[in-house]
């Protein structure tokens, strides 16, 4: 089974980069259950960006619209 060309697998770092936040914030994220869990390869954990990209637009999506 191959990746996806628009799913690669991202380290915490380019994660919270991704993000706007910091590695701590990434990792309470997950703890908490509002960030993906990450995909453990050997001693590797990465985030799967299409994972990434779904979390964000569905964050886009529940958000209230401003009233103007």
């Amino acid at each position: 089974m191959a990746l996806q060309e628009n799913d690669r697998l991202v380290s915490v770092r380019d994660t919270a980069a991704a993000l706007g936040c910091s590695v701590a914030t990434v990792w309470r994220g997950v703890a908490n259950g509002t960030l993906p869990q990450p995909i453990r390869i050997g001693g590797m954990t990465r985030w799967s960006t299409a994972e990434l990209d779904a979390f964000i637009q569905a964050a886009k999506a529940s958000r209230e619209p401003v009233a103007a």
